[in-house]
């Protein structure tokens, strides 16, 4: 049930059976650029497909285009109810917009589709369970899935009666079933290409649960054409977390994918730590790598045969595999170099053969 229409924000494409592409938002604000370009080339750097920045003010216009240009990544647009910001942001640069239709009066809604049809600059249709118009609260008596669909709807018919397509729709809530169920009854008679996430997920632990179960649950119905985790963390934490979900669904296939066993009685090394390292320390690696990391020889070596390279505890040591060959033992303080090495040249393998 992926969308049928497609939209392209600065060659990345959203919907029409594309790739999904990722989203993250940075965290810092305008007044310290600086910064805020060092973040937002730290999540180009971790595989983060679209970004998008608050465009608070017209003081934002100038340093908004810097960033833009220092990117290779399209930068969106984060409009809140003033129009003419959204008129300033494809002015400076932005490769997609967010706005609400609804905060805007229709003369003005028209001058942005367009402007936005001029420059062929996609927008989102951003609908949020916390802003739901009062004549639907008042009729569904509070938010409800049904609700933010026929917000969405809603929304979606303002733009297109200025004859306007190029849109993404978003039904963000923070409870998952409404969530979920938004998106599954809006999907049903939308082409358009849909952006999934739960909106204030909370923390990394508990927003990244919330984030899969409601994100994976769309994903696996086919339902969306792009994502964002929003955790209450370093956006970084976003970029990966998604890469995870994405890749845990068939759906992604770079970075370093982990393996490993929660461990028992019979383990004899720290593997626990050694998987946690070898997954925050292994992220700069793009290629698509299996990687067992188990914590004794009962279960290791099936394991690692089902992964491009693995390594198992025995007798207080580690056995590295490669397929179901036993390349040597290692000792605990050697191991982390040495399965990097082997790691490496099998992304330099997959790369040269792609």
């Amino acid at each position: 049930m992926a969308s049928k229409r497609q939209i392209i924000a600065r060659g990345v494409p959203m919907g029409g059976g594309a790739q999904i592409p990722i989203q993250s938002m940075c965290s810092i604000p305008f007044s310290r650029f600086e910064d805020l370009k060092n973040q937002a080339l730290a999540l180009e750097k971790a595989g983060c497909d679209i970004l998008r920045v608050s465009f608070p003010d017209e003081q934002s216009a100038e340093p908004f285009r810097a960033l833009r240009n220092a990117l290779s990544i399209p930068l969106v647009a984060d409009i809140h109810y003033d129009w003419r910001l959204a008129l300033l942001a494809m002015e400076s640069g932005a490769d997609k917009i967010r706005i609400n239709p609804g905060n805007t009066d229709k003369t003005n809604l028209k001058k942005i589709t367009d402007e936005a049809k001029a420059r062929r600059i996609p927008i989102r249709v951003g609908v949020n369970a916390g802003s739901l118009e009062k004549d639907l609260l008042a009729k569904y008596g509070r938010p409800t899935a049904q609700a933010l669909a026929e917000s969405a709807q809603r929304n979606v018919e303002l733009l297109e009666q200025f004859d306007f397509y190029d849109m993404a729709v978003s039904m963000k809530a923070s409870h998952v079933p409404m969530m979920v169920e938004a998106y599954r009854i809006f999907a049903q008679n939308s082409p358009y290409p849909l952006h999934l996430g739960v909106t204030e997920a909370g923390t990394v632990r508990s927003g990244t649960v919330k984030s899969s179960i409601g994100i994976g649950a769309l994903l696996l119905d086919g339902i969306g054409d792009t994502v964002r985790v929003s955790l209450t963390a370093d956006p970084l934490e976003e970029v990966e977390t998604a890469k995870i979900l994405l890749r845990s669904l068939g759906l992604y296939d770079q970075g370093v994918e982990v393996i490993s066993c929660p461990t028992c009685g019979r383990t004899t090394v720290n593997s626990i730590e050694l998987a946690n390292t070898v997954e925050r320390e292994f992220r700069d690696i793009r290629a698509h790598v299996k990687v067992a990391v188990m914590g004794c020889v009962v279960n290791g070596s099936g394991e690692a045969k089902q992964a491009d390279v693995g390594v198992t505890g025995a007798n207080g040591e580690y056995v590295l595999f490669r397929g179901d060959k036993i390349i040597r033992h290692i000792s605990p303080d050697k191991i982390l170099p040495l399965l990097r090495a082997e790691v490496e040249d099998i992304a330099k393998e997959k790369t040269q053969k792609s």
